[in-house]
């Protein structure tokens, strides 16, 4: 049975539709928002491999031209080098500024595509059909879009809504197991910021998801995607609440940094180990209960986080990239933490020797 929820944002208000199989009905949704027969389909060679074949059907069957555009897997597509490819082959296409381009794969996808839209022609519309669970759950609503440079990830950007998401569960069992979850920490990370009641649910149903149970991860996606799109209609360009939705990521883009942006540490990894240390360094400032930082690792570990320990990262390096994080204001690093589970707030009184500790403890580990 689909499953809607809409991002409130007035005119530019969009539906999230989540189904099994959305993807062979998918022209029903999109058509209705061309201005003529006419689209651009972008992925990835991966998502090229098992799902396009389904969209390009679809699309035939409804008389629905379209282009498609087959982009390098992997998050160091997220470039300026990529992103100027790109735009030349949309402009020789000869897209008009009201016809609309389809992002049509994972998370870099989304980014790549959307940051694309929002300034070919000084910006089109474009959908998203996401397909991994990551992209699911988190990056495919709310419009952030963009790229990553040598000085950090996601620096690059704008802001640009989508004019429809449409979520088909059934691409998640194409996924390896690793993939599955990386996306899983996001959906994780809605639980710790202001919902206890879902935490302790995924407590009890998380290892299930993983292993593939559809109904448990409709219901984990559509909650996920709700919380988000309730944030999302309140503080759009993330002046404020939207900003608890990086619990982990200040952490976590410092390692993906450190690491060179490469897939032996996925973005989801990265953000569950930096949930993690950010619930330590709530602990060790005194914020956060023991017991609770005890539930968030117990959980991760439970559900095959991978462990910072694992990597050989150098402390200060990663304190350096902290420092380039968009969220800096007034030379001050904002931190999102916890006073517990499901209490999450944001902080910028964070002393950057206690984050050095956190680290250095969990490099031990």
């Amino acid at each position: 049975m689909m499953q809607k929820t809409t991002v409130d944002l007035g005119n530019r208000s969009y539906d999230i539709l989540i189904d099994e199989n959305i993807i062979d009905n998918a022209a029903d949704y999109i058509v209705p928002l061309l201005k003529r027969a006419k689209t651009v389909i972008i992925t990835d060679e991966n998502v090229a491999r098992h799902q396009l074949s389904r969209l390009e059907h679809n699309f035939s069957e409804n008389n629905l031209e379209y282009d498609t555009i087959i982009l390098p897997a992997g998050e160091a597509t997220k470039s300026f080098e990529q992103l100027e490819e790109l735009l030349d082959k949309l402009l020789s296409l000869r897209l008009e500024r009201t016809d609309m381009i389809i992002a049509f794969g994972g998370g870099v996808i989304g980014d790549l595509v959307g940051f694309a839209a929002s300034i070919y022609l000084r910006g089109i519309d474009f959908i998203q059909i996401p397909t991994t669970l990551l992209a699911q759950v988190d990056s495919s609503v709310g419009g952030k879009t963009g790229i990553n440079s040598r000085h950090g990830k996601n620096l690059i950007g704008a802001f640009h809504q989508p004019r429809l998401v449409l979520i088909d569960v059934t691409t998640l069992e194409t996924l390896d197991p690793r993939h599955i979850i990386a996306g899983y920490a996001e959906i994780v990370k809605y639980g710790l910021i202001n919902d206890d009641a879902f935490f302790a649910w995924l407590e009890q149903n998380g290892e299930a998801l993983i292993e593939g149970d559809r109904n448990l991860r409709s219901q984990a996606i559509r909650k996920s995607c709700a919380a988000k799109a309730t944030v999302v209609a309140d503080d759009e360009r993330e002046t404020g609440a939207r900003a608890l939705l990086n619990l982990g990521h200040t952490f976590g883009h410092a390692l993906e940094a450190e690491n060179g942006y490469n897939d032996t540490l996925f973005h989801g990894e990265a953000v569950a180990m930096g949930i993690i240390l950010a619930f330590k360094l709530s602990a060790k400032t005194g914020l956060c209960p023991h017991d609770d930082v005890d539930r968030v690792v117990k959980h991760f570990q439970k559900t095959s986080a991978k462990q910072i320990s694992s990597f050989n990262f150098n402390v200060e390096n990663l304190l350096n990239h902290m420092k380039g994080d968009k969220k800096m204001s007034g030379g001050k690093l904002t931190f999102v933490v916890a006073s517990g589970i499901g209490k999450s707030f944001l902080s910028k009184n964070v002393n950057m020797d206690d984050v050095r500790s956190v680290l250095e403890g969990a490099l031990k580990e």
